[in-house]
C-alpha cells in the first residue's frame, strides 16, 4: 500500500487527461477485437507485477478500444455521460470500499441514499411517502417494482408468493404496451412469471398505449393484474397518457408500473412535465440515473407507493445480518434492493444532484430535447431524408430512402468517426436513431453530427 497515493495520482491525472480530450476523439474505436485480445490476454503470469507498471499496461491495451460514449457527440442507447462531480464521488467512492447493505456496514452509505431518495422523489413529482432502492438501472427497478406487485396482487388474492412461490397460485395478468421495453419481458422471466401472461395493448402513431383499448382490455376478464405503462417510448420519446391510463387501472383494482427509465426525468423540467401529468398516481416507477440524470453506469431507481409490498418482495434477515443505527430511524437500503454486496452507489447520485441542483436537472432534461429537435429540423431538410417520429423528447428517428441505404449511412458514421447513432426498426422500417442525452453536447456538436450525415449521405448511392 505504500504506493497508492502515487497509483490513485496517476490514475487521475489520466482520468482527467482523457476526459478533457474526449470531445476531440473519434467516437468509435476502430480497433478489432483480436487486436484488443493479443494487447490485454495472454497467460496470467505466477508472480505478480508492479502496480504502476499494470495501470500502464491497462491503460496502453484498453484505451483504443473504449468508446467515446462520455463524449458529446455519442448518441447512441439513450446514454448520458457522468458528470464531473458524480466521476469525482465515483473516485473517492470507490476509494472509500464501502458496502451499503445497511447502517452498521456504511452509516454514511446508508443515509445519503436517504437523503437522494427525497431529492429524487421531489425531482419527478412523486409523493414523498413512497419508498425507494438504489439499483443497478432500468432493468433492475423494473424487476423491483414488478415483484413488489407481484407480492401486492397475490396477497389481495390471500397467497404469500414469498412462502409459497407461484405453483398452484392464481394466475397473473400483466397488460402492458405492445411497445413496452423488453426489460418488462426479462423482469417477468426472471420473477418466474413468464411472458405467455401478457397482455399486448395497440399503441398509436408515436407508441403511446391506446387508453380505449387499455380499458378494454382490463374489462375482458378478472384476476390479480398488473399494469405496465411507459413514460419515454425507446424509439419515439412518446409518453403513455399516465392520468387516464392510471385512473382506469384503479377502477379495476390493478396496480399500475410506469417504467420511465429516461422519461420520468421529464417531470424534472416545466416545459416537459405534461408528458407525465398523472405520474404520482402510479404504484410503482422504474429509472436510470445513468440516462438523463448523467451519472456513472451501475445507477438506477425504483420507487413504491406500498412500501410494505416493496419491502416484503426485497427483505431478508440473517442473525449475523442485523444492525441499525441506535436511534432506529434509518431504513435499511438493502431491504429495497435484491443486491446484499452492493457498493454505496449514492454517493455518485448526491454529487451529481449537488452540481446540477433542480434548475441544473430541468436546463438538462430541456437542453437535450432542443438539440434533439435541432437535429430534426436541420436532417428534415435533406432531400431524401424522412423524420419518423414526433419529436417530444430527446429521441430522433431518421429514414434516408430505403431501409438498406439507412443501414449503409449508419454504418458509414459509426465507422467515421465524428458521432455515433444507433440502428432501431420502428413499425417494420429501419431507421437511424439519435438520443441525446448528454450534459455536455452542445449546439456546435449537433451541426457537426448534421455535416457529418450529410457529407457521408452523399457518399451512399440510393438503391
Amino acid at each position: 500500500m505504500s504506493n497508492l497515493r502515487t497509483l490513485i495520482s496517476y490514475a487521475s491525472n489520466y482520468v482527467s487527461s482523457y476526459r478533457e480530450s474526449v470531445s476531440q476523439r473519434n467516437v468509435m474505436p476502430s480497433i478489432s477485437a483480436n487486436q484488443l485480445r493479443v494487447a490485454l490476454g495472454g497467460p496470467l503470469g505466477r508472480t505478480g507485477e508492479d502496480p504502476e507498471k499494470v495501470l500502464e499496461q491497462l491503460i496502453a491495451g484498453a484505451e483504443p478500444g473504449i468508446v467515446g460514449s462520455a463524449g458529446p457527440r455519442y448518441f447512441g442507447f439513450v446514454t448520458g455521460g457522468a458528470l464531473d462531480a458524480a466521476t469525482a464521488a465515483e473516485i473517492i467512492a470507490t476509494g472509500w470500499d464501502q458496502s451499503a447493505f445497511n447502517f452498521v456496514m456504511s452509516p454514511a452509505g446508508a443515509v445519503v441514499e436517504e437523503v437522494v431518495g427525497s431529492w429524487l422523489k421531489e425531482l419527478l413529482s412523486l409523493p414523498q411517502d413512497v419508498s425507494f432502492g438504489l439499483v443497478t438501472g432500468g432493468q433492475g427497478a423494473n424487476t423491483v417494482a414488478l415483484a413488489a406487485a407481484r407480492h401486492q396482487v397475490l396477497a389481495e388474492e390471500s397467497w404469500d408468493v414469498e412462502r409459497q412461490g407461484l405453483t398452484g397460485a392464481p394466475p397473473l395478468r400483466v397488460v402492458a404496451s405492445e411497445e413496452r421495453h423488453v426489460t418488462i419481458d426479462r423482469a417477468l422471466r426472471l420473477l418466474g412469471i413468464g411472458t405467455n401472461c401478457v397482455v399486448a395493448v395497440p399503441a398509436g402513431p408515436n407508441g403511446v398505449i391506446d387508453v380505449n383499448a387499455l380499458a378494454a382490455a382490463l374489462a375482458d376478464s378478472r384476476g390479480p393484474t398488473i399494469v405496465c405503462l411507459q413514460a419515454g417510448n425507446v424509439n419515439t420519446g412518446g409518453c403513455d397518457n399516465l392520468r387516464a391510463a392510471c385512473e382506469i387501472a384503479r377502477v379495476h383494482g390493478a396496480w399500475t408500473h410506469v417504467d420511465g427509465a429516461f422519461g420520468l426525468w421529464a417531470a424534472a423540467n416545466p416545459a416537459t412535465r405534461d408528458l407525465v401529468d398523472g405520474i404520482e398516481l402510479a404504484d410503482s416507477w422504474a429509472v436510470d440515473g445513468h440516462k438523463w440524470l448523467n451519472v456513472p453506469y451501475d445507477s438506477g431507481y425504483v420507487f413504491c407507493a406500498r412500501p410494505a409490498a416493496h419491502r416484503a418482495s426485497m427483505r431478508f434477515s440473517a442473525a449475523y445480518l442485523v444492525g441499525h443505527d441506535h436511534e432506529g430511524t434509518v431504513r435499511a437500503p438493502s431491504d429495497y434492493v435484491p443486491e446484499s454486496s452492493r457498493r454505496a452507489r449514492g454517493f455518485a447520485t448526491w454529487a451529481a444532484l449537488k452540481e446540477l441542483g433542480s434548475d441544473g436537472v430541468a436546463n438538462l432534461v430541456g437542453q437535450c430535447c432542443s438539440h434533439a429537435r435541432r437535429f430534426a429540423d436541420q436532417l428534415s431538410l435533406i432531400n431524401g431524408v424522412t423524420i419518423g417520429n414526433d419529436v417530444v423528447l430527446n429521441q430522433v428517428l431518421v429514414h434516408f430512402g430505403t431501409d438498406d441505404r439507412t443501414m449503409r449511412v449508419i454504418d458509414s458514421l459509426q465507422s467515421e468517426g465524428t458521432c455515433w447513432m444507433g440502428g432501431t426498426t420502428w413499425r417494420g422500417r429501419r431507421y437511424m436513431r439519435i438520443s441525446v442525452s448528454n450534459w455536455s453536447t452542445t449546439e456546435g456538436d449537433v451541426d457537426r453530427s448534421v455535416a457529418a450525415v450529410t457529407r457521408i449521405l452523399s457518399t451512399v448511392e440510393p438503391n
